[in-house]
C-alpha cells in the first residue's frame, strides 16, 4: 500500500497535513465533512498541540480564502463552538482536571540564590 497523496488545500502545509491524514482525514471532501471544528478536534485529540491557527487555517481551506481573512465574527463563532466541544471531553485518564494557575512572585530578600563552588561540579581537583 503506498502512502497517501498530500492534502493539496489552501493553508494547509506539510505538517498540518501530515497531522490530520494520521487523524483519518486525507481528502479535502473528508475535511469538508468534518468541518474545520471536528477536524481540529481530532487533530487535538490524537495528542497533536496545534494552536488556534489550525483551526482558521481549515476554516480557510473549506472558504478558499487565506486564513488570516477568516472574519474576526467567525473566529469568535469557531472558538466558542472549540470551546463548547472541548467541555464535552471526559477528563484525562490517569490524571486529575487540571486546576487553576497560579503564580507566586518572589522579592529580591526571597529570592533563593543557588552558588557554586568555583568548580560547578563539585570537584575540587585542579588536574
Amino acid at each position: 500500500m503506498s502512502a497517501a497523496p498530500p492534502i493539496k488545500m489552501r493553508n494547509i502545509g506539510p505538517k498540518s497535513a501530515a497531522w490530520l491524514r494520521q487523524v483519518g482525514l486525507r481528502t479535502q471532501e473528508e475535511i469538508a465533512t468534518a468541518g474545520a471544528v471536528d477536524a481540529f478536534m481530532r487533530v487535538k485529540r490524537a495528542g497533536f498541540r496545534p494552536s488556534l491557527n489550525l483551526l482558521y487555517a481549515l476554516e480557510g481551506a473549506l472558504a478558499d480564502c487565506h486564513w488570516q481573512e477568516v472574519p474576526e465574527a467567525r473566529r469568535h463563532v469557531l472558538v466558542a463552538q472549540y470551546e463548547a466541544a472541548t467541555a464535552l471531553l471526559p477528563a484525562p485518564r490517569g490524571r486529575p482536571a487540571a486546576g487553576p494557575v497560579t503564580t507566586t512572585q518572589m522579592s529580591e530578600e526571597e529570592t533563593p540564590v543557588f552558588g557554586f563552588l568555583d568548580d560547578p561540579t563539585g570537584d575540587e581537583s585542579d588536574d
